[in-house]
C-alpha cells in the first residue's frame, strides 16, 4: 500500500518515530551496524510518513 493512502491513524507520529530513531543512534554511539542501518532506513520512510500525513491533514 502507498504511504498516500494509509488510512489515518495507522502510523505513528513523527515524534514518536524521532524519539526510535534517537534511542537507536545513542545505543549505536554513532557507527549503525548493517542491521541497524537497515532499520534505521526503515524508520526514516515512516517518519517521512508521518510527517507527510500531519502536512496533508493541516491543509
Amino acid at each position: 500500500m502507498s504511504p498516500d493512502l494509509t488510512p489515518p491513524g495507522s502510523v505513528r507520529s513523527a515524534a514518536e518515530v524521532n524519539e526510535q530513531i534517537r534511542a537507536l543512534w545513542l545505543r549505536a554511539r554513532g557507527s549503525l551496524s548493517a542491521q541497524e542501518r537497515e532499520e534505521y532506513e526503515m524508520l526514516v520512510v515512516e517518519w517521512a510518513a508521518a510527517i507527510r500525513g500531519r502536512v496533508v491533514e493541516a491543509a
